[in-house]
């Protein structure tokens, strides 16, 4: 989707020489253990209304890589600036605040939400939190976060364990939009879902970001998942950035192994960018 691609001269997200290592351990049973380099100087950058998708295989530091941008997890090292300001420099009063503007949406959809809280109440929740509104129009708002994400109304009242993965999915998008962030982490949002179900999620995703003016930092083991929904592609392996590029450069003429790898490991690849939307079954399922 070259043609529309957004302009990157102004950077929304910025990461430089981004690094996350682990203390060794030890135990009465073992020897100290040495440390482990999970994210190991990487450089991002996302403007704003872009998806950058990292893609690479599991245990490779990508989530790792996703929960260091937001201080989900503490980096060791590195700068993380979004939109000017310098997120690791924030203390937890800022930080909090500093949350409603970047979001995560979790790879698993059941284990994301509370069981023992009906949709609404989920949804309900952020509101609350960061003080979004006045609580007589909170219901209001909930209802239109549901439709935003193609959810009846009437869900409010139903509870995660009587949703479909794909119903689940849909609330962890609501919830994430609640606050109304400019940037989302996307952490394999699809990778427990059936196929057919993927594209509708996968297709909400897009809607959402022309809708909104969303930026997504997209992240997955499946190149073929990465290209649909991607302007550039951003390789990692072993906790390093091998290759960046335009979608349709990285997946035309990869210039990496790795690379290269990955895309043989997909049962078919389209060229020419960001494709069309795929259909699946109802949103309701």
């Amino acid at each position: 989707m070259s043609s529309d691609r957004p302009d990157r001269n102004a950077p929304l997200l910025q990461v430089r020489g981004l690094k996350k290592v682990y203390a060794p351990t030890s135990g009465f049973f073992s020897r100290k253990s040495t440390p482990v380099v999970a994210v190991d100087g990487v450089d991002l950058d996302v403007a704003p209304g872009e998806t950058l998708g990292l893609v690479g295989e599991s245990g490779c530091g990508k989530t790792t890589t996703g929960r260091c941008i937001l201080r989900l997890i503490e980096p060791t090292a590195g700068s993380i600036t979004f939109d000017g300001v310098d997120v690791r420099a924030l203390g937890s009063r800022d930080l909090r605040a500093f949350r409603r503007r970047m979001q995560i949406v979790f790879q698993d959809p059941y284990g994301s939400l509370n069981p023992r809280l009906t949709v609404g109440s989920a949804l309900h929740e952020p509101l609350a939190v960061h003080k979004i509104g006045d609580p007589s129009d909170r219901p209001d708002r909930v209802a239109e976060l549901l439709r935003k994400v193609g959810l009846p109304t009437d869900y409010t009242h139903r509870y995660p364990h009587e949703l479909s993965g794909g119903q689940r999915q849909r609330v962890g998008i609501a919830r994430a939009l609640a606050v109304g962030p400019r940037f989302i982490v996307a952490d394999e949002p699809v990778s427990a879902l059936d196929v057919s179900i993927q594209a509708q999620v996968l297709n909400l995703l897009n809607d959402l970001q022309e809708a909104l003016g969303l930026s997504y930092l997209f992240i997955a083991h499946d190149l073929g998942v990465v290209e649909h929904v991607s302007h550039r592609i951003a390789v990692m392996y072993e906790g390093k950035i091998v290759e960046t590029g335009p979608t349709e450069q990285v997946v035309g003429d990869p210039r990496h192994a790795y690379t290269r790898a990955l895309l043989a490991a997909v049962p078919r690849i389209r060229t020419g960018g960001r494709p069309k939307p795929v259909s699946g079954d109802s949103a309701n399922r």
